[in-house]
């Protein structure tokens, strides 16, 4: 029997690791006690120096396990813990819960690069027992070459947080998280490993084992616990559109229990969101990608001391906080998955008996699902194009030198050669990306079973707003627990909670935000570079002499407003057709909002512009009907000649104009778009700034290049119009 064996040494491990639960959840008493099988996963990493999988429910408490194992193992002389997690707002939560027990916590991530060199330093002192990295990092050459050998040499443990972003099997599959196979192969003998997540299936579940070296075969401990949660009640509010629902959650949001989160699909309904319930007098914070970090910290701050009733919040808030006593979760609009689902409402309950958990699906959300699927890993040409590409360079390309040769945008083209990187195709290195010249084989089924995955996810969150059976069982189902019984809580087992009807103050009010048209459309002041390298002699600053003014469109198409009615209007299926009366009429309301607003032509500005003279429309292909009479509309009723339309180039036809690519979208557009010499000669002769009338801009580039053609022209000014905005 060895010293780590004998139950006494054991039991005398036991006792310490209460006593650090107790300080970690700040027990004075020190009363506290781990669970059995907290305990297990702990004694599994401390004593035993296995690798474990840990599945278990948001609130189980996965970071105890590895807090108090870090610090025992520091205790016994082991190196710093390495925490690789993707949630930026956990993070700060977790360095402030590990002072608690004693534990010196730092972190390396996107938000702090002011900080790495003092903080690498501290590590290589021996200072720092935990070290949270972003999984970003472990992708960036300088710190994959110099940093993470050290650290794979000298930790004590590893942690994967939310391990369920290695499989692409999974809803939420990040590339950069693949390259912990190279730390993983590079560790000492015995150093333990610990993967916890909250959302995985069966098939998931099985896929992080096998990347983490932790699958059949090996001294793996996998645990694997019930989903259920006693403290959440489900339910669905089925209303009629966007302005009800809306309207609901400003007269039920008082009601609901404590603080908590609301969710929205996209940016735009965030801020939407926000500006109304602020209206209607709620204390209420946005949070989104498009969120400034600081402002970030503070309606984290502000919510954790319950200043805010709620964050009305996009997944870049997702996992990443812990607050255990939220009380709510409200989805405005339903995810596309019901592991997605789980993980954000898993974030209510925590510490307290009851929490709301509340659906509010919406029409727009299939739009909403069908564009964040067609960011799916790209077809096999425009991979081997990419390939060619880099293998042709003789050099490393950085992402804006490449993007003017291949046909993807460029987040896209980022995750792709991530994805690449981790499959041996190219790597990343000082300078951009580089070719390794390694066979690499396209997986075609693995990518369409992936799509097919997703498509049944979202099915089955349908099936989750429609089902009458138990809300809670629905979902564990979807995870694979066995589990799965019906909870006696949701909507379906206790009867609604909530009643549907919406006061007409509260609706009216929301009809009025929802209903109110015209959003910002900034003009493009940089040209895309790599411009020259296409034979394009455009780079660096768009002269100010050849941008256009900042234009308005009626609406976002992620919009929950106007995006619901511009979207069927302009879907690739639509027919094309004169524009409708509500919608010229809006638009009329537009330009008049524009004229008096800040920097419009009617404000009384001493440095305001001139009034629009005339209206040019863009040429369109796919809806000539639609922006021709929309064109026609605004001159009548502006009582505005309508000058002509920006065209296409003879043999323009064959071009084929990107849409995802901003270099490859201003070169075809370059090439394409021409003003007639008749049309040059009215623009230069109107005698002040034309309106440049569009049906939708999605990359801001045709507006653009066409403002700046006009302008060279000599037009003395370009307001640019559309109906609508992607995004």
């Amino acid at each position: 029997m060895t010293h780590a064996d004998r139950p006494e040494d054991r039991a005398a491990l036991r006792t310490a690791a209460d006593a650090v639960l107790a300080r970690l959840v700040g027990d004075p008493t020190g009363t506290a006690r781990l669970r059995e099988d907290q305990w297990r996963a702990i004694e599994a990493l401390v004593v035993d120096h296995r690798r474990a999988l840990v599945v278990q429910r948001t609130g189980w408490g996965k970071s105890a396990v590895y807090f108090v194992a870090t610090s025992l193992l520091r205790e016994r002389g082991s190196g710093p813990t390495v925490i690789v997690s993707p949630l930026l707002a956990l993070m700060r939560n977790q360095v402030d819960a590990a002072a608690r027990a004693g534990i010196r916590a730092r972190t390396i991530n996107s938000s702090n690069t002011e900080e790495w060199e003092d903080v690498q330093r501290e590590v290589a002192a021996g200072e720092v027992d935990v070290l949270l990295v972003s999984p970003e990092r472990l992708n960036n050459p300088d710190f994959r070459d110099q940093v993470l050998p050290r650290l794979a040499a000298a930790t004590g443990l590893l942690v994967v947080d939310e391990a369920h972003c290695i499989s692409d099997w999974g809803h939420d599959f990040r590339p950069d998280y693949r390259r912990l196979r190279t730390m993983l192969a590079e560790l000492p003998a015995g150093v333990p490993v610990l993967a916890t997540t909250a959302t995985a299936n069966a098939r998931v579940t099985a896929d992080v084992a096998e990347q983490l070296g932790t699958g059949a075969g090996t001294d793996a401990l996998v645990l694997r616990g019930p989903l259920d949660r006693e403290s959440l009640s489900l339910g669905v509010v089925t209303l009629p559109d966007a302005a009800h629902r809306l309207a609901w959650l400003a007269d039920h949001l008082h009601k609901l229990p404590g603080s908590g989160i609301v969710y929205t699909l996209t940016v735009a309904a965030a801020e939407e969101v926000t500006a109304y319930l602020r209206q209607c007098g709620h204390t209420v914070a946005s949070y989104t990608g498009r969120t400034e970090n600081a402002d970030r910290q503070q309606a984290e701050e502000d919510l954790l001391a319950n200043r805010v009733k709620a964050l009305v919040a996009t997944s870049a808030l997702g996992m990443g906080f812990d607050k255990p006593d939220l009380g709510f979760v409200v989805h405005l609009g339903s995810p596309s998955s019901p592991i997605a689902y789980y993980q954000q409402v898993g974030r209510a309950g925590r510490g307290v008996e009851h929490a709301e958990v509340l659906l509010l699906p919406g029409k727009e959300d299939e739009a909403i699902w069908q564009y964040f699927a067609s960011v799916a890993f790209p077809p096999e040409g425009q991979v081997r194009r990419t390939l060619d590409v880099l293998a042709s360079a003789g050099r490393p390309l950085s992402l804006p030198a490449l993007e003017p040769m291949v046909e993807l945008r460029r987040t896209r083209l980022e995750t792709m050669l991530k994805v690449l990187d981790v499959d041996g195709a190219v790597r990343r290195v000082r300078g951009g990306w580089e070719s390794t010249g390694r066979p690499w084989v396209y997986d075609a089924e693995r990518y369409a079973w992936v799509a097919r995955q997703r498509s049944a996810e979202q099915q089955a969150m349908r099936e989750y707003a429609s089902t009458t059976g138990c809300r809670m069982e629905f979902l564990r189902h979807r995870l694979d627990d066995e589990e799965a019984a019906p909870c006696g809580r949701c909507d379906n087992c206790a009867g609604p909670r909530f009643d549907p009807k919406v006061t007409d103050a509260a609706l009216d009010a929301a009809r009025g935000e929802l209903g109110r048209p015209g959003v910002e459309v900034e003009p493009r002041r940089m040209w895309p570079t790599g411009l020259e390298a296409a034979g394009v002699d455009l780079k660096g600053r768009i002269p100010v002499e050849e941008q256009g003014f900042g234009g308005r469109a009626l609406g976002r198409l992620s919009d929950i407003g106007w995006g619901n009615r511009l979207r069927p209007l302009l879907a690739d299926a639509a027919p094309d057709g004169p524009v409708p009366d509500d919608v010229v009429q809006a638009v009329v309301q537009v330009l008049a909002d524009w004229a008096k607003g800040p920097g419009g032509w009617a404000s009384g500005a001493p440095d305001a512009p001139s009034r629009p003279v005339g209206v040019v429309t863009l040429a369109s292909r796919r809806r000539p009907a639609l922006v021709g009479s929309l064109g026609a509309r605004i001159s009548e009723i502006g009582r505005m000649p309508l000058l002509g339309s920006v065209g296409y180039a003879p043999g323009a036809d064959d071009l084929r104009l990107s849409r995802t690519n901003s270099a490859q979208r201003v070169i075809g557009l370059h090439r394409a778009l021409e003003v007639p010499p008749g049309l040059a000669e009215r623009v230069a002769s109107a005698g002040g700034p034309v309106l440049l009338v569009d049906d939708l801009s999605d990359t801001g580039w045709t507006l653009a290049v066409a403002a700046r053609l006009l302008l060279l022209s000599g037009a003395e000014g370009v307001f640019p119009l559309v109906l609508a905005v992607q995004g």
